[in-house]
C-alpha cells in the first residue's frame, strides 16, 4: 500500500473511533507544493495508548512526547520497533510542550484536545498545516499557505523561542530556504545571528545530518552562503568558513578564492548526490588555508592535499561518521589531484587509479572541480573514454602469480613477496605477461633468488 493511502486509512480510522485526525507537517506542504512527500504524518487528538489500541502492530518509539509509528503494509519493518520512518506513518497526539532545558526535547507534555494549540508549537508556518484529506480542506491557523505563496521561510510564533526549544531548527530554517529558493523572514534570520553560537549544544549526529541533507538536497551553495551569513558556518564547520579570502592563481582558478570555487563545485554535482561524494566536494581543499604562500611565480598550495586528508579525517571523526563513510570521504580529498597526471600514467598505473572504491565519484568529483575552475574537460573525457573501452577483466584479471607459487619456486616468505606480486600484476595489466609460465619466468628473471 502506498503510504499517503494508508495515511488516509489512518485518518478515515480515528475519525470513525470518535476522534479527530488530519495530515499535517511537511507532507501537507510538499502536497501543497504538487511534490512527491518524503514520508506522511498524521495529528490527532487520540492518545498514544489509544492509537496503540486502534493499530496493534505500532512502535511507541516517542509514546512520552506522543508519537507512534505504524507501519505501512506490505513494507519492511524491524521486529524489535526500530521501524524506519520511511516505511511508516507517524501519527501524533496533539500536544502543548512546556519548557526545553536540552534544547531538544519538552520538559513536559501535556496533551491537547485542538489542532490549534498543536501546531502552534511546530518549527516553520509551511510546516504547520493540516489537511483533511476526504475534502481536501486546509486548515491554516500560522499562515503557512500565505508564506508558501510569498515564498518565505518564517518561524511560528517568535523566532527566539522557537530556536531555543531545538537548536537545530537553525539548520533547518537554512535547509528549507535552500532547497525551495526561499527567503528567510528577517525577524527569523536576525534570531539565527544572534543564537547561531547555541548551536554548539546539538549532538553532533545531528548537525552532521542536517548538513547532509543541506548538501544533498539542492541548491547547496546557496545552504553555505546562508551558513556564512547566519554565522552558523563557523560555529559548525570552521574549516570551510576559513577559505573565505583564501586567494587562488587566476590562472587556474578565475572564478575566486577557495571558498567561492567550492560553493560553485557544489552546484555541479549532480542530484541526487551521495552523501559521500558531497561531502568529498566540500572538503577537497580544505587544506588549502593552512598551505597558501605568495611563490615567485605564482601562488601555491604545497602539500593541501596531505594537510586535508587529515583535516577531513578530523572533521569525520567529530561528526561521527562511520568508518566506512569517512574513507571514502577522506580518499576523495585524496585523490583529487591525481587526475592532473592520468594522461601520462602508465597503463598498470591507470587501471590501479580506475580501481580505486567507488571510483564514479571521483570522477563525479573531478569533472565539478573543472567546470568550477578552469572548464576544461579533457582529461574527464579521458578518463570516461578509458572506462568505456576497458573490459572488467582487464581492468581487475586474475592473478596470475600467488604467494604458494613464489614458496614453490624457492623464495622465502616476507616483504619481498609484495613487491614481487605487485610487479608481476603490474606487467599483467600492461599486457606483457599472457600466462602463468610467462609470470614465473619474468619473475625469475626480474627477482632471482
Amino acid at each position: 500500500m502506498q503510504a499517503q493511502d494508508f495515511a488516509r486509512t489512518i485518518v478515515h480510522t480515528l475519525r470513525q473511533r470518535g476522534f479527530s485526525a488530519y495530515l499535517v507537517g511537511g507532507c501537507v506542504r510538499d502536497l501543497l507544493l504538487h511534490r512527491e512527500p518524503k514520508d506522511f504524518d498524521v495529528a490527532t487528538n487520540a492518545t498514544p495508548a489509544q492509537v496503540m489500541a486502534i493499530f496493534p502492530d505500532t512502535y511507541a518509539v516517542g509514546a512520552q512526547f506522543g508519537v507512534v509509528l505504524v507501519p505501512i503494509p506490505g513494507e519492511p519493518h524491524s521486529a524489535e520497533g526500530l521501524a524506519s520512518k520511511s516505511h511508516t506513518v507517524e501519527v501524533a497526539t496533539y500536544r502543548s510542550d512546556i519548557g526545553y532545558s536540552d534544547g531538544r526535547h519538552p520538559d513536559e507534555v501535556r496533551f491537547s484536545r485542538t489542532p490549534q494549540e498543536d501546531v502552534a508549537r511546530r518549527d516553520f508556518t509551511i510546516n504547520g498545516m493540516l489537511l483533511d484529506p476526504e475534502n481536501g480542506k486546509v486548515l491554516d491557523y500560522v499562515g503557512g499557505k500565505r508564506d508558501l505563496e510569498a515564498r518565505i521561510i518564517r518561524t511560528i510564533g517568535d523566532p527566539e523561542r522557537r530556536f531555543a526549544e531545538d537548536k537545530l531548527r537553525m539548520l533547518r530554517t537554512v535547509r528549507f530556504a535552500a532547497r525551495f529558493e526561499y527567503q528567510i523572514e528577517p525577524a527569523t534570520f536576525s534570531a539565527m545571528q544572534k543564537l547561531a553560537r547555541e548551536i554548539r549544544v546539538v549532538s553532533r549526529e545531528r548537525v552532521r545530518d542536517e548538513l547532509t541533507r543541506i548538501l544533498t538536497e539542492g541548491n547547496a551553495s546557496r545552504g553555505f552562503r546562508l551558513l556564512d551569513e547566519s554565522a552558523l558556518l563557523p560555529e559548525v564547520l570552521p574549516e570551510i568558513s576559513a577559505m573565505k579570502g583564501v586567494e587562488q592563481p587566476p590562472q587556474f582558478h578565475p572564478e575566486g578564492d577557495v571558498f567561492v570555487h567550492t560553493l560553485l563545485l557544489l552546484d555541479y554535482l549532480p542530484q541526487p548526490c551521495p552523501a559521500t561524494l558531497a561531502w568529498g566536494a566540500l572538503l577537497h581543499d580544505v587544506g588549502k588555508p593552512a598551505t597558501f604562500r605568495v611563490a615567485p611565480d605564482r601562488i601555491r598550495f604545497d602539500g593541501h592535499v596531505e594537510v586535508g586528508m587529515k583535516i577531513a579525517e578530523k572533521i569525520c571523526q567529530r561528526l561521527r561518521f562511520s568508518r566506512d563513510d569517512t574513507d571514502q570521504i577522506v580518499a576523495l580529498v585524496e585523490h583529487h589531484m591525481r587526475f592532473a597526471q592520468a594522461m601520462l600514467m602508465k597503463p598498470s598505473t591507470l587501471k590501479r587509479f580506475l580501481r580505486l572504491r567507488c571510483f564514479p565519484e571521483h570522477l563525479t568529483l573531478h569533472r565539478a572541480d573543472c567546470l568550477a575552475s578552469h572548464g576544461n574537460l579533457a582529461t574527464y573525457q579521458f578518463i570516461a573514454d578509458e572506462l568505456a573501452k576497458t573490459p572488467e577483466e582487464e581492468m581487475r584479471p586474475a592473478p596470475l602469480v600467488s604467494g604458494d607459487d613464489l614458496i614453490r619456486q624457492g623464495y622465502a616468505p616476507g616483504p619481498r613477496f609484495r613487491e614481487i606480486l605487485n610487479a608481476v600484476e603490474d606487467a599483467q595489466l600492461e599486457g606483457r605477461l599472457p600466462s602463468k609460465d610467462a609470470a614465473l619466468e619474468f619473475v625469475r628473471h626480474e627477482f632471482p633468488v
